[in-house]
């Protein structure tokens, strides 16, 4: 039987420590690509089995460079792609077991890209409330107020469209320069004036009793309001004096 040096096994298990990361760095790490990320969005991840860092026996967590790596394509996938912690798990896991997995379509297109299958579900493209609170990195008094802005809202079952992510990332952007969420009460007051307009235009096409005339509604409605935005963006600019990029 081979003999460990005296004091081996001491210095493998801190050459293994040596590698590990406290959350703290963790947090600095990913801070340069993910602004938003908070400690408490870490650990929300971890408890929904995104993550399992070692434990110090005094409980301090630990991550390796592939936690490190697992948490950046986690934030990536909710960023870029607006899916579902539940679906980005799975995901991440079929990968690791070597399967080769197409990443799911939910939540927004691209510019660019070819429109995505439909999902399976009413619920595919939507996203719970603790997802929407590590999402922006909030707490739960914070989504109360926005709700009481009518900044986001929930659906009838709790739940929210994929597009609140968009919303509640703005939303903390431009807390960043002192806007605060009761000063966006008249720019959400704005859109529902553009929408109410749209559905103006749209609203005969929709009860319609021809089913292709019903889908050219839909089709008219991302129309008008892709110019919607559009119209609204350049105005804004105009008004300030800017060009954006």
């Amino acid at each position: 039987m081979l003999q460990t040096p005296s004091g081996g096994a001491g210095h493998g298990t801190a050459a293994a420590d040596s590698g590990l990361m406290s959350i703290g760095a963790v947090l600095n790490t990913l801070r340069d690509e993910f602004p938003d990320i908070t400690i408490s969005k870490i650990r929300f991840l971890e408890s929904e089995g995104l993550v399992e860092p070692r434990r110090t026996p005094a409980g301090y967590r630990k991550f390796s460079a592939h936690d490190v790596e697992r948490l950046g394509q986690v934030l990536r996938m909710q960023r870029d792609h607006y899916l579902p912690l539940k679906v980005i798990r799975e995901h991440l896991d079929a990968m690791e077991r070597g399967e080769a997995v197409p990443l799911p379509t939910l939540g927004r297109q691209r510019d660019g890209e070819p429109a995505p299958e439909p999902a399976e579900g009413p619920a595919a493209a939507r996203i719970g409330r603790e997802e929407l609170l590590a999402a922006a990195g909030i707490d739960e008094q914070e989504l109360k107020e926005w709700e009481s802005y009518g900044l986001v809202t929930p659906l009838s079952d709790g739940a929210y469209d994929a597009e609140a992510v968009t919303v509640a990332s703005l939303v903390v952007q431009l807390g960043r320069f002192g806007i605060e969420p009761r000063h966006l009460r008249v720019m959400k007051a704005a859109a529902d004036r553009e929408a109410g307009l749209v559905d103006q235009v749209v609203a005969p096409l929709k009860r319609h009793r021809n089913p292709q005339t019903r889908a050219h509604a839909e089709a008219r409605t991302k129309e008008l309001a892709g110019l919607a935005v559009k119209l609204h963006a350049a105005l804004v600019q105009t008004a300030l004096g800017v060009r954006l990029p």
